[in-house]
């Protein structure tokens, strides 16, 4: 196990033999924790990738005890099978792992123009990273995301497509205002250079939110955010993510980021903490109506609660509360 030089809290578990760091083009960031399977399926798609472009994959182990998805992975990377790295992030939580993922690709390719971000219960289509750098290419976007098609493991579950917490939130390619989530994100490197370490705030390493919040930063220093339809991932959610109290959790969850990241982009500014509990509240007050509008034209009375646990949940944040779905992986 070689420490990094920069962070001896990460550690290279392996990598492919003759890689030549130097002719790469792009890097895939791949976070896993305790799903051996699913990343094994998630760098087969991966390895199915058509383009000519040379890239790598980074696997950021998160579980530095068991290490289930090193393990599963390294004999791809070791064998050459896959071109790039598997390593080991000791600090728990998805901001870290991500964060070591992303100072690895600078400290490691020192050529590469774009970084994909996919997770390890993905699957990118074989057009996937071609499509993702051509957009941001052709956008002139300095960030680019795409869709993540969510995949039920029960298809009778396919109806809740369409809810706000699984639905993308665009559909059609071009400029952005915003980006939420990095489940299927391309980032330049100058974004990585400009914004620097640790990239995603690590208070929200158990929470969720540390992407969009990292997003919002980089849109408001200037970067340019884009969308590309056609650059899909598809999904697994398992039957546990389609009950009531997920839903209702995941949606408080996103009001709780939407305060915590809105604080941060008002930091600094005249009465910034008033101005973001005013908005909550009119947003509170608003949100039966708004919920009555998306009920009429769904007929999905969960659908039609979202926005009032979103409401709820930025101004429960305004009180210290904070959903971190993630501190238990297992009910997640």
């Amino acid at each position: 196990m070689i420490p990094l030089p920069s962070d001896a809290s990460v550690s290279i578990a392996g990598r492919s033999p003759g890689l030549v760091a130097e002719t790469v083009e792009a890097v895939v960031t791949l976070p896993t924790f305790k799903r051996p399977k699913q990343v094994l399926e998630t760098l087969a798609s991966l390895k199915a990738q058509q383009t000519a472009r040379r890239f790598a994959v980074i696997v950021m182990e998160n579980e530095a005890e068991a290490r289930e998805g090193a393990k599963a992975a390294l004999p791809l990377f070791e064998r050459g099978e896959m071109q790039g790295l598997v390593i080991v992030a000791h600090e728990r939580g998805n901001c870290s792992a991500y964060n070591a993922g992303w100072q690895t690709a600078l400290l490691q390719f020192p050529n590469f123009r774009h970084l994909l971000v996919i997770d390890d219960d993905e699957l990118a289509e074989p057009d996937w990273l071609e499509r993702l750098c051509s957009a941001a290419e052709t956008l002139g976007a300095d960030i680019v995301g795409g869709p993540q098609v969510p995949i039920f493991s029960d298809p009778v579950h396919a109806r809740w497509a369409e809810h706000p917490v699984f639905a993308p939130p665009y559909r059609v390619t071009g400029g952005v205002p915003a980006l939420y989530s990095s489940g299927n994100l391309l980032v330049g490197r100058n974004v990585l250079a400009a914004m620097g370490p640790p990239f995603l705030d690590l208070k929200f390493n158990f929470m969720g939110g540390g992407d969009s919040d990292f997003l919002s930063r980089s849109a408001q220093k200037g970067f340019a955010l884009g969308w590309c339809a056609e650059a899909r991932v598809s999904e697994t959610v398992p039957a546990r993510r389609v009950e009531a109290d997920w839903i209702r959790a995941r949606s408080l969850r996103n009001g709780v980021i939407s305060t915590l990241v809105e604080k941060k982009k008002r930091a600094g500014t005249p009465f910034a903490g008033a101005k973001v509990l005013l908005k909550s509240l009119a947003l509170l007050a608003a949100s039966p109506l708004r919920g009555a509008v998306r009920l009429a034209r769904t007929g999905s009375l969960t659908t039609g609660l979202y926005p009032v646990y979103v409401a709820l949940g930025r101004v429960m944040a305004e009180f210290g509360y904070a959903n971190e779905q993630y501190r238990q992986p297992e009910k997640n």
